[in-house]
């Protein structure tokens, strides 16, 4: 029996490039052919579908324009979760640097769980509300 490859997971922007390039300096991944920023003095950039490659240039991540998303509002179940991430790191010290990362790269804790002794995690909302968790694994 044969069964469906997830190719990646696509994310809802109201800002594509933004959100592609909070996640490409998050992960550290890169543009697929064609997908990078324009060059300094091109056209604007109306970009409404970039995909993100790991360093063995298999798809990672979509992100699609969606102008009038509603950001979640999670933990509040006004606007749902929908989806979220989980992204593993080795120990406490590295959450902790990850975390301050992610702040700097534009996102925001929405959750402290970093003194949970059987699963410390943070759960972060990335610039557009999606919510991820950084945790030990």
């Amino acid at each position: 029996m044969s069964y469906p490859v997830l190719s990646c997971t696509a994310l809802d922007a109201r800002d594509c490039r933004a959100l592609a390039e909070f996640y490409r300096e998050l992960l550290g991944l890169h543009y697929r052919e064609g997908d990078d920023p324009p060059a300094d003095g091109a056209a604007p950039d109306d970009s409404d579908w970039l995909v993100l490659l790991d360093d063995q240039d298999r798809r990672v991540l979509a992100v699609q324009e969606k102008t009038d998303l509603r950001p979640s509002t999670w933990p509040s179940e006004e606007i749902p979760m929908q989806l979220h991430m989980d992204f593993r790191v080795s120990d406490a010290d590295e959450l902790e640097t990850q975390r301050a990362r992610a702040e700097s790269l534009g996102a925001r804790l929405l959750m402290d769980r970093s003194d949970d002794a059987d699963e410390p995690l943070y759960v972060m909302g990335d610039p557009e509300g999606h919510p991820f968790c950084l945790l030990v694994g």
